[in-house]
């Protein structure tokens, strides 16, 4: 109790002296910060009525996130949870969601350009984006704009990659269990002519038994101005992950069990992964004032991993590629209003393909039911296609308002490679009534949303501005929630998840503070979960409710504090029940009440900056039934980054500087108790960049 109150002291101290995600000197610095996060063309971060924050290219540099949860967790309502290796699980306004379709809840992108496609979320995607290169990255909390839809439900995370231009930087850093990462960078220019290449690969043996990976990403950009006023800049990012994967330990506390804590009881467990995309945009400037914006993309992903925690741990194969469109008008009215306009366009092809090659073990009913063979194989294709609308009026008494429209529609096209029904591959039946998976027949399904935005803005002072904001977000379900289905449900009668969200906002500062107080409403219906017998039903609804305190304050010329403290309370609202106990009312397991970070920044000299970072994570349920919990933790992580000279930097991280045993992850299951994923001990990172001056 006594931290409880310690912690939400500090927290709400903070709270007036805040800003989104990286300090500010004053306002006029504020304004000439550019985000694309929520028109997808660069605006002003001062103009912008939405609950945006960013981390920019210099906070990247400092953090030198190993994983981008180290990133991302800086920020107001984001709480993303490490599994193993570069895996993890989302959380933006919302519990750490798992299972088929919570990975839909979030719209990850690169360059405005979604991961993957709505449809074939993987909740693992993030470790797609070319994060380690970053100029910056920009989360929308809450349900995006008129510009963004299926999957922008709880947020958006855009990662922005550098302008193309002169350039040369290498930088190498090392770490612990063999961890070894090289960055590079790569510009030229010619006339008109821009270009950067940027290449990253890492290394680690991993804590746990048999947990290392490897990993590559590299991406080319291009920017190029033509006679006739056409500007067109894109590029292509690929990237490559091989992991081996260590599973949950098992046991009340393994995470400070020293026999537990470091092992793997799926060393046969491994994660391979690429993706492709290629994409560019194509801009210009109409003597009538409209500014149009085409943006053409490809986007390949492909992913084949042990499951291991399916009995008899079959393996997966998914694939999955796409040809898009995105494009956007954009007109300057008369009364200080602008006028947007748009279509974005998607026909995707992917397939599945679920095999088991070794019997499963344990129980009669299990190996009965679950065979060695095929389980699933079939192709979906998927069409979407969305008209949308954003209209801004700002007028000189201090109002603005933001009305925005989107109306989406998602076809899917169904083909089942096998036999259909709860067979054996090859059509021979399972004991005990019928195999576990359930093969539906050729079909095709089709949902349609629409999705208003309303914001409202009042200018109190010059320093200070209150909003409002109403939006609706959407979920088409996944392609895996409507085909790959289980025991008797031949058919998955869905409808698309919804969320109504109200927030209001006060956010302002002074010279050397920035403050940003949001609370928010949002009531989730036709959540879609898979129920005991193993059924995917639309028959959850909860409910988000929490306030948001970021900011900065310049304490004195050398020292800075930032903060970022979330209160928060999500709820199961409609008549449930798990393990026989009635669950409406309970709190959404993995949902923390209190959860924040907060840094104290030191710059001792012009060329030193080094800062102290306090992250802290509140008590939480581990089960629907509010039986089980995790403690939480607090964690400290210290970094330094000193400028030689114009060229050469190096950078120690310590993280953990405690030794604090935690876990990045806890749950509960029936047949196993609690489990953890487990946080790494005390551990530092040297690292030397080198760059060429401009």
């Amino acid at each position: 109790m006594t931290r409880k109150l310690l912690v939400s002291a500090i927290a709400m101290a903070t709270a007036f002296t805040a800003h989104q995600g990286a300090a500010q000197s004053n306002q006029e610095a504020v304004e000439e910060i550019l985000v694309t996060a929520v028109s997808r063309r660069p605006e002003e971060l001062a103009d912008v009525n939405a609950s945006i924050s960013l981390l920019s290219e210099e906070e990247l540099r400092l953090i030198s996130a190993t994983h981008y949860q180290e990133a991302l967790n800086r920020l107001p309502g984001v709480n993303v949870n490490r599994n193993n290796g570069q895996e993890s699980l989302m959380s933006i306004r919302s519990p750490v969601l798992t299972g088929a379709g919570a990975c839909g809840s979030f719209l990850l992108a690169e360059e405005g350009i979604p991961l993957r496609s709505a449809g074939f979320c993987n909740v693992n995607e993030m470790f797609d984006a070319h994060t380690e290169n970053a100029s910056r990255i920009e989360v929308i909390r809450g349900p995006g704009s008129a510009f963004y839809g299926s999957n922008a439900v709880h947020g958006v995370v855009n990662v922005v990659l550098p302008e193309p231009g002169e350039r040369v930087e290498l930088s190498l850093e090392t770490g612990p269990r063999g961890f070894l990462r090289a960055n590079a960078g790569l510009g030229v220019e010619s006339g008109n002519f821009k270009q950067l290449l940027l290449i990253n690969t890492t290394n680690e043996e991993g804590w746990a038994d048999d947990s290392g990976y490897d990993q590559q990403k590299g991406s080319w950009l291009y920017d190029y101005t033509t006679a006739g006023g056409f500007q067109l800049n894109g590029g292509v990012t690929f990237t490559n992950l091989n992991q081996e994967t260590a599973g949950y330990v098992e046991g009340y506390r393994a995470y400070a069990d020293d026999d537990l804590k470091d092992s793997n009881s799926n060393p046969e467990a491994y994660r391979d992964t690429q993706s492709t995309r290629v994409w560019t945009r194509i801009s210009r400037e109409l003597d009538s004032g409209w500014e149009l914006m085409l943006t053409p993309y490809f986007r390949e992903a492909n992913m084949t991993f042990i499951q291991h925690f399916l009995p008899g741990a079959p393996v997966e194969d998914n694939e999955h590629r796409s040809l898009g469109l995105q494009f956007a008008a954009y007109r300057d009215l008369a009364g200080d209003a602008t006028l947007a306009l748009g279509l974005d366009a998607e026909s995707t092809t992917g397939r599945l393909l679920q095999t088991q090659e070794n019997p499963t073990q344990g129980s009669p009913f299990l190996v009965g039911t679950i065979p060695v063979g095929k389980h699933y194989d079939y192709e979906v294709d998927a069409t979407q296609y969305a008209p949308f609308a954003q209209y801004q009026r700002f007028w000189e008494n201090g109002w603005d308002i933001t009305l925005g429209l989107r109306y989406e529609s998602m076809e899917y096209d169904y083909d089942n490679q096998m036999i259909a029904g709860r067979t054996m591959e090859n059509g021979v039946p399972c004991g005990f009534g019928g195999c576990r998976y359930n093969r539906p027949a050729d079909r095709s399904d089709d949902f349609g949303n629409w999705s208003p935005k309303v914001g409202v803005r009042y200018q109190l002072t010059d320093e200070h501005n209150i909003q409002a904001r109403m939006k609706k977000g959407f979920r088409a379900p996944q392609a895996t929630e409507l085909y790959r289905l289980q025991n008797e449900q031949s058919v998955a009668d869905l409808d698309s998840v919804e969320l109504d969200s109200y927030e209001l906002a006060l956010e302002g500062g002074g010279d050397n503070w920035r403050y940003a107080l949001t609370g928010y409403l949002m009531d989730k219906q036709n959540e879609i979960i898979n129920d005991s017998a193993r059924v995917n039903l639309n028959d959850s609804d909860t409910r988000h409710r929490g306030l948001e305190l970021s900011g900065s304050v310049d304490l004195t010329e050398s020292l800075t504090l930032l903060g970022a403290y979330n209160i928060a309370r999500h709820t199961y609202e409609n008549d449930l029940e798990s393990g026989g106990v009635a669950i409406e009312g309970n709190d959404v397991d993995t949902a923390p009440r209190r959860f924040g970070n907060f840094i104290l920044q030191w710059r001792p000299l012009n060329d030193v900056v080094t800062e102290l970072e306090w992250v802290n994570m509140g008590e939480y349920y581990s089960n629907p039934e509010n039986l089980n919990e995790y403690e939480g933790h607090d964690l400290f992580n210290l970094r330094a980054r000193w400028q030689i000279n114009p060229s050469l930097n190096v950078a120690l991280n310590i993280m953990n500087v405690t030794d604090e045993e935690y876990a990045e992850r806890a749950d509960w299951t029936t047949f196993g108790g609690d489990r953890y994923f487990v946080g790494e001990p005390v551990r530092a990172f040297l690292s030397v960049s080198w760059a060429m001056p401009n």
